[in-house]
């Protein structure tokens, strides 16, 4: 109920703005078509409970902003329905600090019971198509069922406040760390919603170089009676070659045999290339290479750049410089155009930092500095701080081992494209 205090309140600011605009409570009336004496029983706090409806019209005639009107309205309000009426105003203006204030107020309703609250804001922002709205109400779940002891919504809000955070390329690290608190209300999850955190998590382990961690989420989503469906494969493949880095190929061949069963169109050209990728690792360099060669003529475009990649790093390994400038002319061929994950942003920038090897021990001077200065940009752009140091390093050492005078321009460059990623890490 708003009591008279409020309601007074409200109609002293709406009589104060009539008064400096000088609007008569006649004209007021006139252009929002609500009666005069309605409008004066407002500002002299005789109507104790008046509705958004009838406000909202006088508010935009005195150009009152909503935001005012609704936090005098909520002070004393207790009514989940007006409570509601009024989120939904707040939604709708996208006023994301009196949306946290509306929800919390209604949170507080003693009038229905935490749970049902709880659920209507979670559907709430379910069906919400705004990023930043969806954010802010599942984070006031999350806070509310804390304090309140509610783990069941505590789980839900870390739930999907984790699927919207793992999105943003640039706050791997801080997403997961979202995605490793869900894991502790992981009981209090659906079966669907378990499987698919463990697996989003799966993926997400790899992309940040979590290797054992990926292996572990990976196997703890497997563990599950889950059917065979694209995101188990696509976490299946990131165990393998987490397994594969980690250099654990007797694993790798095992998990291979089971995926290459999944239907997927990416399945049998992923098996092939990492079976090209084990014989690479283990140095059976005259089978891996024409197995690795006939998947560049062979698999999709979005994966020749991973299959270019190791063919440079074998290349390099045998000292093969002919076959590495023959690969760099299929540079275009093998380009992401536009990537979608931090896995193919880093392959990018390791092409390109292999180019800036290649022309760096070839003579080509320029065309290297230029290349890396390609490939920290691309680092740059996902966080990937290791890749950006191990780039820095080779940049360095070509450059001491060439005995090249630095230019200050160009070191400038090299600044602003580190240390910007640095900045942004420290922050």
């Amino acid at each position: 109920m708003v009591d008279s205090k409020t309601t007074q309140t409200i109609g002293e600011l709406i009589r104060a703005k009539r008064t400096e605009l000088g609007i008569s409570l006649s004209e007021v009336s006139r252009v929002t078509g609500v009666s005069k004496g309605v409008i004066s029983k407002v500002e002299n706090g005789e109507t104790k409970r008046p509705e958004l409806r009838t406000l909202k019209p006088i508010a935009d005639v005195l150009e009152i902003p909503c935001e005012e009107i609704i936090e005098c309205c909520i002070e004393m309000e207790q009514r989940v329905g007006i409570l509601d009426v009024f989120l939904s105003e707040s939604i709708e203006i996208s006023n994301l600090s009196l949306i946290t204030k509306v929800a919390n107020k209604l949170l507080e309703s003693p009038q229905e019971d935490t749970y049902t609250l709880l659920e209507h804001l979670y559907k709430l922002a379910n069906k919400n198509t705004n990023t930043a709205i969806r954010l802010t109400l599942y984070n006031i779940i999350i806070t509310y069922a804390r304090v309140h002891g509610v783990p069941m919504y505590i789980a839900k809000g870390l739930y999907q406040k984790y699927l919207i955070e793992r999105e943003d390329l640039k706050r791997l690290e801080e997403s997961f760390k979202v995605g490793e608190e869900s894991l502790y209300y992981v009981d209090f999850l659906s079966d669907e919603e378990k499987i698919t955190l463990y697996f989003r998590m799966t993926l997400h382990a790899h992309n940040t170089k979590k290797f054992a961690e990926c292996i572990e989420l990976c196997k703890m989503g497997l563990r599950e009676e889950t059917p065979g469906t694209e995101l188990k494969a696509r976490a299946h493949l990131a165990m393998i070659n987490s397994l594969l880095f980690l250099e654990n190929y007797d694993e790798v061949e095992y998990h291979l045999d089971v995926f290459e069963q999944y239907p997927y169109h990416f399945v049998p050209d992923s098996t092939k290339i990492t079976r090209a990728i084990v014989k690479a690792k283990t140095k059976q360099f005259d089978v891996a290479i024409p197995m690795l060669q006939e998947c560049l003529d062979e698999v999709s475009k979005d994966l020749k750049i991973h299959v270019a990649n190791e063919l440079f790093d074998v290349f390099f390994q045998t000292r093969d410089m002919n076959s590495i400038a023959e690969l760099l002319t299929l540079e275009e061929e093998c380009m992401i155009s536009n990537p979608q994950t931090p896995y193919q942003h880093i392959s990018i920038g390791t092409f390109y930092q292999f180019k800036g090897n290649f022309m760096m021990e070839t003579g080509s001077l320029e065309q290297g500095k230029e290349s890396y200065l390609m490939s920290l940009g691309t680092f740059k752009k996902v966080n990937a701080y290791q890749e950006l140091t191990e780039c820095m390093k080779h940049i360095f050492e070509y450059f001491s081992k060439n005995l090249m005078s630095v230019d200050i321009e160009y070191v400038k460059r090299l600044n602003e494209v580190y240390n910007g990623a640095v900045r942004k890490k420290c922050n």
